[in-house]
């Protein structure tokens, strides 16, 4: 039996492999054309008009707690106007389920007008004025904020209460003066604190507040919160 031949069989037994730098150029190669003809095959869809675009119709309901039917019932003009007039939309007072239910409608030209709306009597159910809520539907750059007193430092009792009281200062001074340096709206509900205002201004009056529950002296959270709204005023 010849060798050489038995070499020969062999050898042709052997697969010839390719180089693995081949092997990803080529990988590199036809995963380009396949990308190019999924591009290819991309369908193309018509722009949607807005009256498709708005979907349908949306609803919001606003919880409002016993204490607050009667002013809800007194301001109720002055809530169902900017609602109905200004933002196109619906708004009724459901005495079932004792919600505020507000609608978009035919009418609606913007989306964000029910964030607005919903935003602006959440406000007045939680105790702010009709005036200072308004705010919320004519500016954009506004927010409302709420915290618990005792999220800040757990107090019960006699503690509580003094610290709430901190934060008030004698007939509301205090409550009054971080108001106005800070350019916010504060609402003191049993244990849970209310801002509104812009984003920076909120941050400064939390911070006042926060520093009352955990025992400043007012005196010296004036200080603080004036030479921080001076310097913000600075900068801007």
């Amino acid at each position: 039996m010849d060798p050489l031949a038995d070499k020969a069989e062999d050898g042709d037994a052997f697969t010839k492999v390719t180089s693995k730098k081949s092997h990803k150029r080529k990988h590199e190669v036809s995963a380009m054309d396949a990308e190019e003809a999924r591009a290819s095959k991309r369908p193309h869809f018509p722009p949607i008009s807005s009256d498709k675009l708005r979907g349908p119709d949306e609803m919001r309901k606003i919880a409002v707690p016993a204490h607050r039917y009667t002013p809800l019932k007194e301001n109720w003009l002055k809530i169902f106007t900017p609602i109905v007039e200004n933002l196109q939309l619906q708004v009724r007072f459901n005495l079932k389920t004792r919600c505020v239910e507000i609608k978009t409608c035919q009418e609606t030209r913007d989306i964000a007008s029910l964030t607005k709306a919903a935003d602006f009597v959440r406000a007045f159910v939680l105790g702010f004025q009709v005036e200072d809520a308004l705010a919320l539907v004519r500016l954009d750059e506004l927010f409302l904020e709420s915290f618990d007193v005792t999220d800040v430092k757990p107090l019960k009792g006699d503690h509580l209460s003094r610290a709430i009281g901190r934060i008030a200062g004698k007939g509301g001074k205090t409550k009054f003066t971080i108001e106005n340096v800070t350019k916010t709206r504060i609402v003191l509900a049993e244990t849970k604190v209310h801002i509104l205002g812009s984003f920076q201004n909120i941050k400064m009056a939390r911070t006042a507040i926060c520093n009352l529950i955990l025992g400043s002296p007012p005196s010296k959270v004036y200080g603080n919160i004036r030479a921080v709204a001076s310097r913000s005023a600075e900068r801007f």
